[in-house]
């Protein structure tokens, strides 16, 4: 079998003939060494390295991204620097695996609801310089301690080799981001034991040929091979014979369908419990995310930066994200929203123009506005404008329950007698009637931490039902940090699944973790300096709005690839420059 119909099928019986190959080396992946395994991640270093521009202006192109614009830095982050630094994850976690070394070296603290919080970023002097101001902290669930870690941690590992048994998986992967299908790849291959099936989505099955190369060491040992097709070969696949478990990515409705089958029939199926598909099915499915602003001091200087940091989350990707920002939530009492919203136009006015590159955007965003009284439209340039819906008490609950996956949001205004007040209703105003458990993000200045307390903020937060919850930060950081875990708030079922059901990512194989909560310097260098923040960053590489995105991404990947002091120089420049 070539290496071309090996990862290029398109008909049945050579998709029969891939899963049979799975098949037959399930068990030989599942009982390879831990020195095999930091080699092939060696390996896979060593083949993506060589490819790693052409596939970002590959994706960039594809994505309409004029060539040489900055903006080609979000393929560069998204896609191999994010695998470069995930091999790099694994290969550490693997490499302290005996007596799970690596947990002795993670902080560990209690938190205020009895639950303890892993810190696992920063976790290393390049974290420090190159995150810098950045921490990331995973909370586990409860009934995990500290002395019983390490049973919730890489349990597949705690099994003799000789006795292991591997299953097949099928992917099927995310058309938006790059990065998503293979890490989930490595999810299963190196946290499961399990060998995968990638079935690419259409929408960028031209990163086939990337793949292809940088994973041939998996594709060689029959742990992994790569399929392109549309919903046929994805159906074919989820109920062949030899596929035992199926992860996907993308929306509730494909997930729905694979479950509980289409039209009529899935209605009747899901009401009376009896799923047509009865595997085990992970997901990741996005959500209706809101971005939280509490009042507080902001200064002019602060209203602008944090403007920038919103329209990053709405149009980053072109706002075909899952965690985009969809419902920015402001204080209706704070006499500085409509001036935070203000800059956020401006900000929106004067990005690089692009253009909007995924299937049916146009007709998702006809139906938002057909669902709102007072359209807005945040003009930019020669690309579309971002629709903006003010929502009020009593509006469309559309707006709460359906994810648009494009350049538009809503907004909606709370009151509160107090900065903690107002955050506890906006809190539950989420929890309560936003769709799905993704990501949330709460903006808000270190002054007003300081007032509520540390510690009465920290209970706050956790009440805030998410799976990743960035302060002062976007949660796409909690996607890019492949040490965090990254998934659905637990608990979701397969007849209510909203944003999905368990994680990838996870670099430490943390089981039973219940969010993640990333924590970012309010203020960028060198202002943070007055304020005792702790950053060198004046703009984050993945800001929308940095100059020097391009410049900066290929100087991390490269950075992942053989760390050393004498690159940072040059890292530090262009990212000043940014």
């Amino acid at each position: 079998m070539s290496e071309t119909a090996k990862n290029i099928i398109a008909d049945h019986p050579l998709l029969d003939e891939a899963v049979s190959e799975l098949n037959a080396a399930k068990d030989a992946w599942a009982r390879t060494t831990i020195a095999e395994r930091i080699a092939i991640l060696a390996e896979v270093k060593e083949k993506l390295l060589p490819i790693s521009e052409g596939w970002a202006k590959t994706a960039a192109r594809k994505k309409l991204i004029p060539a040489g614009s900055p903006l080609e830095g979000e393929e560069w982050l998204s896609g191999p620097y994010a695998l470069m630094s995930t091999c790099n994850a694994l290969m550490q976690t693997l490499s302290e695996m005996e007596g799970k070394n690596f947990l002795k070296n993670l902080p560990l603290r209690d938190l205020t609801t009895g639950q303890i919080a892993a810190k696992v970023i920063p976790h290393s002097i390049w974290d420090q310089l190159l995150l810098s101001g950045v921490k990331a902290e995973v909370w586990m669930q409860k009934g995990v301690t500290k002395e019983n870690l390490h049973q919730h941690t890489a349990s597949v590992y705690d099994t003799s080799i000789a006795t292991r048994a591997g299953k097949v998986s099928l992917v099927l992967g995310a058309g938006n981001i790059a990065a998503i299908a293979p890490l989930d790849c490595f999810q299963k291959l190196f946290t499961e034991n399990q060998v995968v099936i990638l079935k690419m989505n259409p929408v960028n099955d031209y990163l086939s040929e990337y793949l292809r190369v940088a994973l041939k060491p998996l594709i060689d040992r029959d742990a992994l091979r790569i399929v392109k097709g549309g919903a046929d070969v994805g159906a074919y696949l989820c109920n062949h014979p030899d596929i035992e478990e199926i992860h996907i990515t993308g929306a509730e409705s494909s997930h729905d369908a694979i479950v509980w089958g289409i039209g009529q029939d899935a209605a009747q199926n899901k009401k009376a419990g009896t799923p047509i598909n009865k595997r085990r099915i992970t997901s990741e499915l996005g959500a209706v995310c809101p971005t939280i602003v509490v009042p507080g001091p902001w200064s002019s200087a602060d209203l602008k930066f944090q403007a920038e940091h919103i329209a990053t989350q709405k149009l980053h990707n072109s706002g075909f994200n899952c965690i985009a920002c969809q419902m920015l939530i402001l204080p209706s009492d704070w006499e500085l929203s409509e001036t935070l919203l203000n800059n956020v136009e401006t900000v929106m006015q004067n990005c690089d123009p692009r253009q909007m590159y995924y299937p049916g955007a146009s007709e998702r965003i006809s139906d938002f506005e057909s669902h709102g009284d007072n359209v807005l439209k945040f003009e930019r340039g020669s690309a579309p404008a971002c629709v903006v819906i003010p929502c009020h008490d009593g509006a469309d609950a559309w707006f709460g329950k359906s994810e648009v996956f494009a350049p538009a949001m809503t907004t909606l205004e709370i009151s509160g007698e107090s900065p903690e007040a107002y955050l506890r209703k906006a809190i539950k105003y989420a929890n309560e009637e936003l769709h799905g458990t993704l990501g949330a993000n709460i903006m808000i200045h270190p002054g007003t931490i300081r007032k509520i307390g540390k510690k009465r903020f920290e209970s706050i937060i956790a009440e805030l039902r998410y799976g990743c919850i960035a302060i002062n930060a976007w949660t796409g950081l909690g996607f890019l940090l492949t040490q965090t875990p990254w998934g659905a708030f637990p608990g979701h079922t397969l007849d209510d699944v909203q944003s999905g059901i368990g994680v990838v990512h996870n670099s430490f194989m943390f089981e039973r973790s219940e969010r993640t909560v990333v924590f970012a310097p309010f203020r960028p260098f060198p202002r943070n300096l007055l304020s005792g923040g702790v950053t060198l960053l004046p703009r984050p590489p993945w800001f929308v709005t940095n100059k020097k995105q391009h410049k900066v991404g290929m100087l991390l990947t490269k950075f992942q690839y053989k760390p050393g002091w004498l690159k940072l120089p040059r890292i530090f420049f262009n990212a000043l420059l940014g």
